[in-house]
């Protein structure tokens, strides 16, 4: 009886793991028909999600290329009572997805030196790249200025990220830190052609004149470029790629850019500020032959100055007669009293944009009374640390261009260039508020207000009035044929590259 319930004991618990391994091999086939279709399901879900996320990833960086009005709704600086996080910095290029580089048969060489200051060998880097892509060659580098009245020495890559300039623009053209060893070797040996090209060019000229001499030299090298490329009459693809150079190509050194993130995170923690381009400094003054408000040895001193170099052609200028013909950049005092017409608040940050200003303190004197909340890049950050930058004025003026693109109100008081080329910057970050100045109706009406023939309710009723229309609101440029110079400046208002607010809202 024993044996028979064992035997039955036994039996049982061998039917038991039989069905047991049963079941879990029916179970694994069943698991078997039921992972594969889910781990495509999976698969696809994957792709899905990866390729949104590229679509999305390239449309964000159309957006930051093309300017803050795609994909973001209207910018916030029409309203200038709100400010930006203090450490967002709108105005820097995005770093973007590396485009593919375009392929295209090198037609030949095309070395560039800049001339200028800045802001003038920024417009003339971002005509060169587009002259180089429609000529079908590859541009070297571009070498800046080190012989002007800064004597700045310092190279493309101390004040542009260079990696950031060649990358982000290689899908439409090739660009070179130095030419390849063997051309490197001709040109030193002098086998190569030179020349500047003519002022205001169309692309025709480029086409038809300097490129058959790129393509029979091998090398070309233009040695002036302020202003070889027309404000007008040139195709949209070439306007458009002007502004792509300027405001995603041409990205200052990280160094710079953190610097200026640090100013303007000062500036922001006290509130608005204004940023004035007070270009009331020795060389400006010297070279324009303007002395109004100076005295006899100072108005020797620019005149010896002025003679000093050859290049500055006018010598004999009758100061008075330039000022009213609003040919002068606005005084310290000058400006105090346009400032306070204006109903620009007293107690404003602002902030001067520009080197030492000629006279010092005793003519800063009424401004600093009038507005005494006056700072400086040297008054806000520490002596050490300006020191990379210290007697590099283009590095310097590079600090003050990224503080200028973020303020509440841009004020120049002269028509340069570093004034148009922030206004046209301005302009494309959702046109923020640049006040712009027009010189000669405002020393009429200051000489006539002084002289007591206008009282202070009547000069600064008309000051605002007549600037009502000037505060970089969208507008066409004003074209006027076979002259270039008297016409709007093609980077102060590239309106081919902006939303106009009589537009409808477009991709570009």
């Amino acid at each position: 009886m024993c044996k028979m319930e064992k035997f039955l004991y036994h039996r049982k618990l061998w039917e038991m793991n039989v069905k047991l391994l049963g079941e879990s091999k029916v179970e694994k086939l069943k698991n078997s028909f039921v992972s594969r279709p889910r781990m495509s399901l999976w698969m696809i879900r994957a792709v899905t999600v990866l390729w949104l996320w590229s679509c999305f990833v390239h449309l964000m960086a159309l957006g930051e290329m093309w300017g803050p009005r795609l994909f973001k709704g209207w910018p916030s600086c029409f309203n200038h009572n709100g400010l930006s996080s203090p450490v967002d910095m709108t105005s820097l290029p995005t770093k973007i997805a590396l485009p593919p580089k375009r392929v295209y048969v090198n037609n030949g060489y095309l070395m560039v030196s800049c001339n200028g200051g800045l802001n003038q060998m920024r417009a003339a880097i971002c005509d060169m790249v587009t002259i180089a892509r429609y000529m079908n060659v590859t541009l070297i580098v571009p070498e800046l200025d080190k012989t002007s009245f800064w004597n700045d020495p310092s190279e493309f890559k101390d004040i542009f990220d260079l990696d950031h300039f060649i990358s982000s623009l290689r899908d439409e053209v090739r660009i070179l830190k130095e030419l390849p060893p063997r051309l490197k070797k001709r040109v030193e040996l002098g086998v190569y052609h030179e020349m500047p090209p003519i002022s205001w060019s169309n692309m025709s000229y480029y086409q038809n004149q300097i490129l058959p001499l790129v393509k029979k030299h091998k090398v070309l090298h233009l040695n002036r470029t302020d202003t070889r490329l027309a404000n007008n009459e040139l195709p949209v693809e070439v306007q458009k790629l002007r502004c792509r150079v300027n405001f995603n190509g041409l990205k200052f050194t990280p160094q710079i850019e953190e610097l200026g993130r640090r100013v303007v995170k000062i500036l922001r923690e006290k509130g608005p500020f204004l940023v004035l381009h007070l270009r009331y400094e020795m060389d400006m003054l010297a070279f324009s032959g303007c002395s109004h408000g100076c005295n006899p040895e100072e108005e020797e001193e620019l005149t010896r100055m002025r003679y000093a170099y050859p290049w500055w052609k006018e010598k004999v200028i009758n100061s008075e007669l330039k000022r009213k013909d609003g040919l002068c950049p606005l005084t310290p005092e000058e400006t105090a009293l346009t400032l306070t017409a204006l109903g620009i608040d007293r107690n404003v940050q602002i902030y001067i944009a520009a080197g030492e200003i000629y006279g010092g303190q005793r003519r800063m004197k009424a401004l600093t009374d009038a507005f005494p909340n006056v700072v400086r890049k040297e008054t806000l950050l520490e002596p050490s640390d300006l020191d990379f930058c210290r007697n590099h004025s283009s590095q310097m003026a590079a600090l003050d261009y990224l503080v200028a693109l973020e303020s509440d109100i841009f004020v120049p008081t002269n028509d340069g260039n570093m004034a148009r080329v922030v206004e046209g910057h301005r302009r494309f970050l959702g046109f923020k508020k640049t006040i712009q100045l027009n010189r000669k109706f405002l020393v009429k009406l200051i000489d006539e207000y002084t002289e007591g023939l206008l009282s202070w309710d009547v000069f600064s009723s008309s000051v605002k009035a007549f600037h009502s229309t000037r505060m970089g609101s969208p507008k066409r440029r004003l074209v006027i044929p076979n002259r270039p110079k008297e016409e709007d400046y093609f980077y102060a208002n590239p309106h081919e590259c902006l939303q106009l607010l009589d537009e409808p809202l477009r991709v570009i």
